[in-house]
């Protein structure tokens, strides 16, 4: 009998060894796998993995913001010509709406034409949005590394980031807006600094300053806590699933329209004091007279093309720029 004891305790000493030998194994083959997805994450990153993570998410967000830009500049042209049409129109013309307009401009400008304006939105994107997310990173990985922020907290997180993109960009801002008025006859965006400049005066470039933070600042910052409650709404098995960038996609047109809505009418002021800086002493001044001109609507005016393009760029600039940080291994 004690014979069988030894026996069976050697059987079951082997046993117990194989069992962990086979668990020592696997744990060997995780980590060869995560080192492996590690260089190869590193591997994929155009900068090697040296550069500083705050530079990699300017460059994520310069690149959506390219795409994003090239997109939907058409509906900004529109969104601008609706604005200052009043001004051209007189007492009992009939209405004209979005359609209207994007026809006019294909037929006296040609198709190309609905383009005009790209090249100072180009120069106003591209950094703009490469500041903006590198802000926006930058801020939540020094006050959220470890934990995500609250609704209210993600509001002031997107407004803070955003004013910083708007007040450094502001003077192409301007120059932007004048070229898709179809007002002046700027050949480049350089002659065109340079010729406010010049006559106008340096507080011309940052005219519409109040407006435009009226506008971008709540737009970034409610569209960023919609985005975020929506995004922890889901499930996590679907956020890491295949169609990931398809439902941040969808989280990002929902938040885009709320947030278009809410800052349309400082949008329309915004237009107004750009364009015609001369008729208007302060943002009060444009406020009083688009109502006394148009009523409430006024402020409403070019709502649907800029909610479109709002909304469409917002959620395709997230999207890549979320998908360009994963795959440089970082956390958007």
């Amino acid at each position: 009998m004690n014979m069988e004891l030894v026996v069976t305790g050697i059987h079951l000493k082997k046993c117990y060894t194989k069992k962990e030998m086979q668990q020592h194994r696997e744990r060997g083959r995780v980590k060869e796998r995560e080192m492996q997805e590690k260089q190869d994450s590193q591997a994929k990153s155009p900068s090697g993995g040296k550069a500083h993570p705050a530079l990699k998410a300017f460059m994520c967000g310069s690149l959506s913001g390219t795409c994003s830009t090239l997109l939907f500049q058409p509906l900004d042209l529109v969104k601008t010509r609706l604005q200052t049409l009043q001004n051209n129109m007189h007492p009992g013309s009939p209405k004209v709406g979005m359609v209207t307009v994007f026809l006019s401009v294909v037929r006296t400008e040609k198709l190309l034409g609905l383009w005009k304006g790209v090249s100072p939105s180009f120069m106003r994107c591209i950094p703009g949005v490469g500041i903006y997310f590198s802000t926006f990173y930058s801020l939540k990985q020094r006050f959220f590394q470890e934990r995500s922020p609250s609704a209210l907290e993600a509001v002031m997180l997107g407004a803070g980031a955003r004013t910083v993109a708007g007040v450094c960009m502001l003077p192409v801002t301007v120059v932007k807006t004048r070229f898709e008025s179809g007002r002046y006859n700027y050949v480049t965006v350089l002659g065109a600094l340079r010729s406010v400049y010049v006559t106008e005066g340096p507080r011309a470039l940052f005219s519409g300053l109040t407006a435009t933070l009226l506008r971008d600042a709540p737009f970034s910052g409610i569209y960023v806590m919609f985005y975020s409650q929506a995004k922890r709404s889901l499930p996590q098995t679907m956020s890491s699933s295949a169609c990931a960038p398809l439902l941040n996609f969808s989280c990002g047109v929902m938040a885009g329209v709320l947030a278009s809505l809410v800052t349309q009418p400082a949008d329309v002021v915004k237009t107004h004091v750009q364009v015609s800086p001369h008729l208007y002493k302060s943002t009060g001044d444009a406020v009083r007279s688009i109502y006394l001109e148009q009523g409430l609507k006024g402020f409403f005016r070019g709502a649907v093309p800029r909610s479109l393009r709002r909304t469409l760029m917002a959620a395709m600039a997230w999207t890549v720029y979320e998908q360009l940080m994963a795959r440089m291994g970082l956390k958007s």
